[in-house]
């Protein structure tokens, strides 16, 4: 995201996230002496990318979200919309059990959010969103209380990145798109990765063979520290 912007923002165009000849302002994470590539969550992923209080005019995030919401990737804005981002290198990455949440109120509220954004997004469904792929859910609940709840016009981007050696992960968008049909299969969501592009839900694509250059830059400069 600092190094290679363009790479980033291809993808995100190709999937259809954002327009052909629109841009993106990131906010997170940035590399400069006062962010050092921090990321946020909560109230403060929101207020990074503009969304104060007073845009959530139906339902505070409060009264649907314990304190430790998820921590976002990357956050940027693209045309007045806030872009969230959500990446993974290898598909057991997926894979994330159930809330870690102590309290029995956190633990409800979750579980009542859960079931909300379920009913949206698969009125069919009756699986457990508390379970086996709680990460993947979770952000798609976040989505639709700020898209469907509130009405604002957020763009959810699930990056897979291809060819991450290091991670054993997958080489070609076809075992992540097969991946995420399991994980839309167990949720009981619509088929395909690009059936949620209606709620504002994208899956991008980006190799990692094209950022090795930036890679091998910072190694050369970690070696001479």
């Amino acid at each position: 995201m600092n190094r290679k912007r363009d790479l980033l923002l291809g993808a995100l165009q190709r999937c259809g996230a954002i327009g052909q000849r629109a841009s993106i302002t990131w906010v997170s994470p940035l590399e400069d002496e006062t962010e050092h590539f921090r990321e946020y969550q909560g109230r403060e992923a929101f207020e990074k990318v503009g969304i104060a209080k007073a845009n959530l005019k139906s339902r505070q995030l409060e009264d649907f979200w314990p304190a430790r919401g998820p921590v976002w990737d990357a956050l940027g804005t693209s045309e007045g919309h806030p872009v969230f981002i959500e990446a993974k290198a290898h598909i057991p990455e997926a894979v994330t059990p159930g809330t870690k949440a102590v309290s029995s109120v956190s633990q409800t509220m979750i579980k009542q959010s859960l079931d909300e954004a379920r009913d949206f997004y698969a009125p069919k469904s009756t699986a457990e969103w508390n379970n086996l792929f709680y990460q993947y859910a979770n952000r798609l609940a976040h989505q639709y209380f700020l898209r469907k709840l509130n009405s604002v016009p957020s763009i959810l981007v699930f990056l897979y990145f291809l060819n991450a050696d290091d991670m054993l992960g997958p080489m070609s968008e076809e075992e992540w798109q097969g991946a995420v049909r399991l994980i839309h299969a167990v949720l009981g969501l619509p088929k395909g990765p690009r059936d949620l592009a209606r709620f504002g839900v994208f899956h991008a694509f980006l190799d990692v063979r094209f950022l090795q250059d930036a890679v091998e830059s910072d190694n050369i400069a970690l070696a001479q520290t």
